[in-house]
């Protein structure tokens, strides 16, 4: 008789513990207990769903040659054991047994174990907002969760909603709305989309895109209460307005399931998740735990981290399955990698914004740039705007962002890559990127952006991202005189920054005019994407000008207000 392992939780973790185990061991007995009735289907993909991408929800939990991953299948193919509706109420780990409940029947049942996996997931957090329980407000965690919004929104009596929540879950469910014909608004209580991934400046370039795709953004709002008119939702009240809708997306974040650890005296850390090594043992030898219960290591800070997705979840369930087959896997920790599509654009980071990496004591440098994905001559090409971010001491790759329609994932990917070996900005730079016209430009976007970091570290460059810029203008702009190189007709075609402290000389006449332009002041280049702004910058240092910088990213990375004619 082979190993007996007990697996709590069915999903992304529990369900690739379980195949890669079977793999590994023909001869252990693997039971999965899930206590809702579907078992490993694609979470993540819900919106898609909800939006209608995804048509049918048997898509979700089926194969990709349409076999339904239930219980059967995984008995018939993996012989696995597994117990839809069973709910694990309690662990003993003196007896090395698990008690759950039979939610159809109400039977507890008994289960021993050699070796335990506690992947029970994370739950949505539910504000304490008065209104919270009316019918028409909604979740998005589970397939159920989205097969209820999926019928609300078919049986077309939701013509407005508001999502309480600027997350990835809420941002990709008020693409899914707006998709659907549905006038969306989406509130936080901090100031710009996806605060946890995208710094200041990035939220901003994202608040503008939701805005162009009708889809309200309200920050630094506060939801007070969920209005209703009987049992239905009539509008979502906040401390600065009440909006009429119909539904409500509930979409704060999520919490760990941690609760059947907590109580055997599992240690767990200070966000909640279970405690695991890098073998991802808990704190007894023959319970293991993984996917979004747990906490685990930031590889730049090597502090704990708590980040619940579907793709380290697989990672650490197949790290688990080879450390009870007594193969000695480790899982060294997660960058924060994120990425998310918004209608035609991407938005991706990974690793530390440059606030952040500051606080954690780093020295950091960043940039901002703005490139095509492809050479401008090819069909498609698209631009992306990235901004790197590295260690001034040791020159070693810190965090990155991007956004654009052009194709950002492979970039992230090329990062995370080069991140997660601890690479240089050097090394980056250096790296030899595949290109061809339908790929890439000749220097790809992310050698461009490992440039730009290193004249800014080597002094070559001195330069100001849009928010820093902003801010110096608020606070100094009578010292200040932009430098706008484009074309009349790109300007009037644009827009132009909305500051009178500017003139536009087109780069080619620049050299020629360049004594018109004051020595007292201190000169700003840019342009489209501020690729001719660095000619600019070049020009004037070698004709003496001192006091010269540049605007990172141009007027396409500029995500404020841009004054058209």
């Amino acid at each position: 008789m082979g190993k007996r392992v007990v697996i709590i939780g069915g999903v992304a973790c529990g369900g690739k513990v379980a195949s890669r185990l079977r793999r590994l061991e023909p001869e252990a007995e693997i039971l999965m207990l899930e206590k809702g009735e579907h078992i490993s289907y694609a979470a993540c993909g819900l919106p898609f769903y909800v939006g209608g991408t995804v048509s049918d929800y048997k898509d979700l939990i089926n194969t990709s040659i349409g076999v339904v991953r239930d219980a059967s299948y995984f008995k018939a193919v993996k012989d696995v054991d597994v117990l839809t509706s069973h709910m694990a109420t309690s662990i003993n780990r003196e007896l090395k047994n698990v008690e759950a409940t039979d939610l159809r029947t109400g039977e507890r049942k008994l289960f021993s174990y050699d070796y335990l996996v506690i992947a029970t997931g994370a739950s949505p957090i539910i504000p304490p907002i008065p209104g919270n329980q009316l019918e028409s407000v909604f979740r998005l965690w589970t397939l159920d969760d989205a097969m209820k919004l999926r019928s609300a929104i078919d049986s077309g009596r939701v013509k407005r909603a508001a999502i309480v929540g600027g997350g990835l879950v809420g941002l990709e469910a008020a693409e899914a709305m707006a998709m659907r014909g549905i006038e969306t608004t989406v509130v936080d209580l901090l100031g710009w989309p996806l605060p946890a991934m995208l710094d200041e400046e990035f939220g901003a370039k994202l608040k503008g895109l939701m805005a162009s795709k009708g889809v309200m953004f309200y920050g630094s709002e506060k939801v007070t209460e969920i209005v209703g008119n009987g049992c239905e939702v009539a509008a979502l009240r906040t401390d600065k307005k009440e909006i009429p809708v119909e539904a409500v997306l509930l979409a704060v974040g999520v919490k760990p399931n941690a609760r059947l650890a907590t109580e055997v005296g599992l240690k767990v850390g200070q966000k909640g998740g279970i405690l695991v090594d890098e073998h991802m043992r808990t704190s007894d030898p023959y319970i293991y735990a993984g996917g979004d219960v747990i906490e685990t290591r930031h590889l730049i800070t090597n502090e704990p981290t708590y980040q619940p997705m579907g793709s380290s979840a697989n990672r650490q369930g197949r790290v688990i399955a080879d450390n009870i087959a007594g193969i000695p896997s480790t899982f060294k920790g997660v960058a924060g990698t994120a990425i998310m599509r918004f209608f035609d654009f991407t938005v991706a980071r990974t690793g530390l914004s440059e606030e952040l990496a500051e606080s954690k004591g780093f020295d950091p440098v960043s940039v901002m740039i703005v490139d095509p994905d492809k050479p401008h001559f090819m069909p498609g090409s698209a631009w992306i705007s990235a901004k790197v971010v590295a260690d001034r001491r040791t020159r070693r790759l810190l965090g990155a962002q991007f956004f654009g329609p052009g194709q950002v994932d492979k970039r992230l990917d090329a990062f995370v890559a080069a991140m997660t070996g601890k690479l240089t900005v050097d090394d980056l730079a250096d790296a030899d990127f595949g290109y061809a016209p339908p790929y890439s430009t000749a220097l790809d976007p992310l050698t461009h952006a490992a440039n730009a970091v290193r004249n800014k570290m080597d002094g070559m460059l001195i330069s100001y991202s849009p928010s820093e810029f902003k801010n110096k203008l608020d606070s100094d702009g009578e010292d200040v005189l932009l430098l706008d190189v484009r074309t009349p007709a790109e300007v009037k075609e644009q827009g132009r920054l909305p500051y009178e402290n500017q003139v536009n000389i087109p780069l080619g006449q620049l050299r020629d005019r360049a004594n018109e332009l004051p020595t007292d002041k201190e000169i700003v280049t840019f342009c489209k994407v501020s690729v001719r702004g660095w000619d600019a910058y070049n020009i004037l240092k070698g004709k003496g000008f001192e006091r010269v910088a540049l605007l990172e990213g141009g007027i396409v990375g500029w995500p404020y207000e841009i004054d058209r004619p």
